[in-house]
Protein backbone atom coordinates (compact mmCIF):
# COMPACT_ATOMS: atom_id res chain seq x y z
CA UNK A 1 0.00 0.00 0.00
CA UNK A 2 1.34 3.40 -0.97
CA UNK A 3 1.60 5.64 2.07
CA UNK A 4 0.38 9.03 0.93
CA UNK A 5 0.04 10.36 4.47
CA UNK A 6 3.36 11.64 5.78
CA UNK A 7 4.32 11.68 9.46
CA UNK A 8 7.26 13.69 10.76
CA UNK A 9 8.44 13.08 14.31
CA UNK A 10 11.64 14.82 15.37
CA UNK A 11 13.75 12.84 17.85
CA UNK A 12 13.25 13.91 21.47
CA UNK A 13 10.26 16.17 20.78
CA UNK A 14 6.76 15.59 22.24
CA UNK A 15 4.92 16.30 18.99
CA UNK A 16 4.53 15.18 15.41
CA UNK A 17 3.09 16.50 12.18
CA UNK A 18 0.86 14.63 9.76
CA UNK A 19 0.28 15.87 6.21
CA UNK A 20 -1.80 14.47 3.39
CA UNK A 21 -2.97 15.79 0.04
CA UNK A 22 -6.39 14.50 -1.02
CA UNK A 23 -8.08 14.24 -4.38
CA UNK A 24 -11.08 15.97 -2.84
CA UNK A 25 -12.39 19.53 -2.83
CA UNK A 26 -11.74 21.36 0.44
CA UNK A 27 -15.41 21.29 1.51
CA UNK A 28 -15.58 17.49 1.16
CA UNK A 29 -12.36 16.95 3.09
CA UNK A 30 -13.60 19.15 5.92
CA UNK A 31 -16.95 17.34 5.90
CA UNK A 32 -15.08 14.08 6.58
CA UNK A 33 -14.07 15.55 9.95
CA UNK A 34 -17.38 17.30 10.64
CA UNK A 35 -20.15 14.83 9.76
CA UNK A 36 -20.54 11.95 12.26
CA UNK A 37 -21.98 9.57 9.64
CA UNK A 38 -18.92 10.04 7.44
CA UNK A 39 -16.56 9.79 10.43
CA UNK A 40 -18.15 6.44 11.35
CA UNK A 41 -17.57 5.16 7.81
CA UNK A 42 -13.92 6.08 7.37
CA UNK A 43 -12.93 5.23 10.93
CA UNK A 44 -14.93 1.99 10.98
CA UNK A 45 -16.32 2.92 14.36
CA UNK A 46 -19.56 3.71 16.19
CA UNK A 47 -19.94 7.42 16.89
CA UNK A 48 -21.52 7.91 20.30
CA UNK A 49 -21.40 11.72 20.29
CA UNK A 50 -20.20 14.26 17.71
CA UNK A 51 -20.73 18.00 18.22
CA UNK A 52 -18.98 19.87 15.41
CA UNK A 53 -18.75 23.26 17.07
CA UNK A 54 -16.59 25.29 19.42
CA UNK A 55 -16.82 23.78 22.92
CA UNK A 56 -18.39 20.66 21.43
CA UNK A 57 -17.26 17.18 22.26
CA UNK A 58 -17.09 13.78 20.67
CA UNK A 59 -16.86 10.13 21.64
CA UNK A 60 -16.64 6.92 19.66
CA UNK A 61 -15.98 3.24 20.18
CA UNK A 62 -14.93 0.29 18.06
CA UNK A 63 -16.07 -3.27 18.65
CA UNK A 64 -14.77 -6.61 17.48
CA UNK A 65 -16.99 -9.00 15.46
CA UNK A 66 -18.35 -10.47 18.71
CA UNK A 67 -19.50 -7.04 19.91
CA UNK A 68 -16.76 -6.54 22.52
CA UNK A 69 -15.60 -2.93 22.74
CA UNK A 70 -11.89 -2.89 21.89
CA UNK A 71 -11.26 0.85 21.54
CA UNK A 72 -12.86 3.99 22.96
CA UNK A 73 -11.81 7.60 22.46
CA UNK A 74 -13.19 11.03 23.22
CA UNK A 75 -12.27 14.68 23.17
CA UNK A 76 -13.32 18.30 23.29
CA UNK A 77 -13.35 20.74 20.39
CA UNK A 78 -11.76 24.06 21.29
CA UNK A 79 -11.83 25.79 17.91
CA UNK A 80 -14.04 25.03 14.94
CA UNK A 81 -13.80 27.16 11.79
CA UNK A 82 -15.51 25.47 8.80
CA UNK A 83 -13.22 24.60 5.91
CA UNK A 84 -10.22 26.00 7.79
CA UNK A 85 -9.38 24.47 11.17
CA UNK A 86 -10.32 22.32 14.11
CA UNK A 87 -8.44 22.38 17.41
CA UNK A 88 -9.33 19.52 19.71
CA UNK A 89 -8.16 17.17 22.40
CA UNK A 90 -8.01 13.42 21.82
CA UNK A 91 -7.95 10.76 24.52
CA UNK A 92 -7.84 7.01 24.08
CA UNK A 93 -9.57 5.45 27.06
CA UNK A 94 -7.72 2.78 29.05
CA UNK A 95 -4.37 3.61 27.47
CA UNK A 96 -1.13 4.99 28.89
CA UNK A 97 -0.79 7.74 26.27
CA UNK A 98 -2.80 10.48 27.95
CA UNK A 99 -4.57 13.33 26.24
CA UNK A 100 -3.14 14.87 23.08
CA UNK A 101 -3.80 18.31 21.64
CA UNK A 102 -4.52 18.26 17.90
CA UNK A 103 -4.43 21.19 15.49
CA UNK A 104 -6.08 20.26 12.18
CA UNK A 105 -5.69 22.76 9.34
CA UNK A 106 -7.45 22.33 6.00
CA UNK A 107 -6.17 23.93 2.82
CA UNK A 108 -7.67 24.06 -0.66
CA UNK A 109 -5.03 23.41 -3.32
CA UNK A 110 -7.27 23.51 -6.40
CA UNK A 111 -10.94 23.06 -7.20
CA UNK A 112 -10.57 19.28 -6.74
CA UNK A 113 -7.65 18.85 -4.35
CA UNK A 114 -7.00 19.78 -0.74
CA UNK A 115 -4.52 19.23 2.04
CA UNK A 116 -4.77 18.31 5.70
CA UNK A 117 -2.02 19.44 8.08
CA UNK A 118 -2.16 18.08 11.62
CA UNK A 119 0.08 19.05 14.51
CA UNK A 120 -0.30 16.64 17.44
CA UNK A 121 1.21 17.40 20.84
CA UNK A 122 1.72 14.68 23.45
CA UNK A 123 2.47 15.05 27.15
CA UNK A 124 6.04 13.87 26.56
CA UNK A 125 8.35 12.59 23.86
CA UNK A 126 8.16 9.13 25.42
CA UNK A 127 4.34 9.10 25.15
CA UNK A 128 4.62 10.09 21.50
CA UNK A 129 7.26 7.44 20.84
CA UNK A 130 5.17 4.72 22.49
CA UNK A 131 2.19 5.68 20.33
CA UNK A 132 4.35 5.52 17.22
CA UNK A 133 5.31 1.93 18.10
CA UNK A 134 1.69 0.97 17.39
CA UNK A 135 0.68 0.54 13.74
CA UNK A 136 0.02 4.30 13.81
CA UNK A 137 1.47 5.05 10.36
CA UNK A 138 -0.40 2.17 8.73
CA UNK A 139 -3.68 3.02 10.48
CA UNK A 140 -3.74 6.70 9.61
CA UNK A 141 -2.86 5.94 5.98
CA UNK A 142 -5.71 3.42 5.80
CA UNK A 143 -8.13 5.90 7.35
CA UNK A 144 -7.13 8.69 4.97
CA UNK A 145 -7.43 6.33 2.01
CA UNK A 146 -10.96 5.48 3.18
CA UNK A 147 -11.87 9.20 3.22
CA UNK A 148 -10.96 9.43 -0.46
CA UNK A 149 -12.77 6.18 -1.31
CA UNK A 150 -15.96 7.31 0.43
CA UNK A 151 -16.05 10.94 -0.70
CA UNK A 152 -14.30 11.14 -4.06
CA UNK A 153 -17.06 11.86 -6.61
CA UNK A 154 -15.10 9.90 -9.27
CA UNK A 155 -15.48 6.76 -7.15
CA UNK A 156 -19.26 6.98 -7.38
CA UNK A 157 -19.49 6.53 -11.15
Amino acid sequence: MERKTQIQAEQGKPDLTITREFDLPLALLFKAYEDPEIVAQWMGTKVLKWESKKHGSYAFETSDPKGNVVFKANGTIHEFIPDLKITRTFEMENSPFGVTLEFLEFEGLSANTSKLNMHVIYRSASHRDENLKLPFDYGINMAHNRIEEILNPQNKI
